[in-house]
């Protein structure tokens, strides 16, 4: 006997059917949120971490590259050679690797990459990673060599940043709205002030991205982040600007909070090119005006380490330099009037938008007024605070900002960096770095190192930026902590 159904009945069958196999259907799309939109999306041409956020490992790769541990693992070179002298690097290449638009990536794109960093018209924010480079040759489409000037150890560790990524000639022209490169994702289309998006590529040489499509939208306000994760709008928030709003996040079953480190240095940096920060004494009453606890508790909320000098807490080589610039607000006014300035000082505290430096810079403000230095606090948005304090002539006389590249105290020996601190005793330091392979002798100048710049008071040293993640709970794949500028989606996937 066969049983009879109606049309009604057979639709509602059919749809619980449907019903059931979508829901076993996996999500195979995210959508990650992050604070700051890039100003373009080529990172050998600009300073700004954002555009690393984006790109790095996801659609551009270097011959090394950061595993999320901060380990340097193999890249588009899957192993190198190193000569007796340690003058040259002999990377061989993998093989079978295709740019986005279809042409082959050979040595020859390496040379053009390194060559085009390297070059005395180039606008590589880091261009220092390339200065040792005496030649770049082709040996063959699989294989370069790259020869030193002098021996440097970290050589490989400074081709895994994102300012050293391959990149192809032809594409040149139009990386900055087109980026192409050989990565996991293609880029698909980028609305600006809005979010860019990343499909998978098919004809990826190694592990496949496991996300057919990944889209990074750009919230800025953390008001506004929170709505959107609560919401389910974003799927994941990176470096969540909101960290007030952690604790209810980890109440809820819904959700994953990630709490890691990251490489960022967060700064009160002085201009010391122009007064009254060219004087020692002023820039160390300014160090000991400033209450880490307070700033970390108010603007952080409680999330962050102090830091007594630029560099990590988590390097086995840190040196715990805080006690240098304690919070003394007396020893701060004596120090002022022995330099000799006016009180009250004006100066110009110029703040991009990260929620840190907002409210970090609001509480640092107050702190200032209170030993006799007023500061005006101008506002800016990022691509603003890039042209005017970054680049160009440095107008500024403090500004708060995280420094998120690794192991980057080599910054400071760059007289033309935005800091414009001038110490030819620390560029020896770091030049003679480069040379020297025994690990014992590199720590010992390595703590050499973070001393000058505490006994110098160079910056305000605030405290190392926690990486704070926020994501549905049935996302895997998202890396922890922040060893480099990276939202690294390649091996982010759903779980049921």
């Amino acid at each position: 006997m066969i049983a009879k159904i109606s049309a009604a009945g057979l639709a509602s069958v059919l749809a619980l059917t449907l019903g059931a196999g979508g829901a076993q259907a996996q999500k195979m799309d995210l959508t990650l949120g992050l604070q700051l939109e890039p100003p373009n999306l080529d990172p050998t041409s600009s300073a700004a971490g954002a555009i690393d956020q984006v790109v790095y490992s996801n659609i551009f790769e270097g011959l090394t590259r950061f595993g999320p541990d901060g380990s340097v693992n193999p890249g588009l070179a899957k192993s190198w050679d190193i000569s007796d002298d340690g003058l040259t690097y002999t990377f061989h290449l993998v093989e079978g690797a295709k740019f986005h638009d279809g042409t082959d990536f050979e040595a020859t794109d390496v040379k053009f990459s390194l060559d085009r960093a390297r070059a005395d018209d180039s606008t590589n924010a880091q261009k220092a990673l390339f200065a040792g480079i005496a030649s770049v040759d082709v040996v063959d489409p699989a294989t370069v060599t790259v020869t030193l000037t002098s021996p440097d150890g970290s050589f490989p560790f400074k081709m895994a940043w994102g300012d050293a990524v391959i990149v192809a000639p032809e594409s040149i022209d139009t990386i900055a709205n087109d980026p192409i490169g050989t990565g996991a994702f293609k880029f698909s289309k980028w609305v600006q002030g809005d979010s860019v998006t990343m499909v998978k590529n098919p004809d990826y040489w190694g592990t496949p991205a496991q996300l057919d499509s990944a889209t990074i939208k750009f919230i800025s306000d953390p008001t506004a982040a929170f709505a959107a994760v609560m919401a389910g709008d974003v799927d994941a928030f990176g470096a969540f600007p909101a960290p007030e709003n952690l604790p209810q996040f980890e109440a809820d079953p819904r959700f994953q909070v990630l709490i890691g480190s990251t490489e960022g240095e967060t700064i009160l940096a002085m201009n010391n090119g122009r007064p009254p920060f060219d004087n020692k004494l002023v820039r160390e009453a300014v160090a000991h005006a400033i209450n880490r606890p307070e700033i970390i508790d108010g603007a952080m909320f409680g999330y962050g380490t102090p830091i007594g000098t630029f560099f990590a807490p988590h390097n086995p080589d840190y040196v715990d330099l805080t006690n240098l610039s304690d919070y003394d607000p007396e020893k701060s006014k004596a120090l002022l009037e022995e330099a000799g300035v006016a009180l009250p000082l004006k100066v110009k505290m110029t703040l991009p938008p990260p929620s840190y430096a907002r409210r970090g810079g609001e509480i640092v403000a107050a702190e200032l007024r209170a030993v006799g230095i007023e500061p005006e606090i101008e506002n800016v948005e990022w691509s603003q605070w890039l042209e005017t304090t970054f680049k160009g002539a440095h107008d500024y006389d403090l500004t708060i900002i995280s420094h998120t590249e690794p192991m980057d105290i080599g910054i400071y020996a760059n007289p033309e960096y935005y800091f414009q601190y001038d110490n030819p005793e620390f560029q020896n330091l770091m030049s003679d770095l480069t040379r020297v392979t025994d690990e014992a002798e590199r720590s010992d100048m390595l703590k050499q190192a973070q001393t000058i710049l505490a006994e110098d008071y160079v910056s305000g040293f605030l405290f190392q930026l926690p990486m704070q993640t926020v994501a549905n709970a049935k996302i895997e794949g998202l890396w922890v902590n922040a060893p480099t500028q990276a939202a690294d989606l390649t091996a982010v996937h759903w779980v049921d």
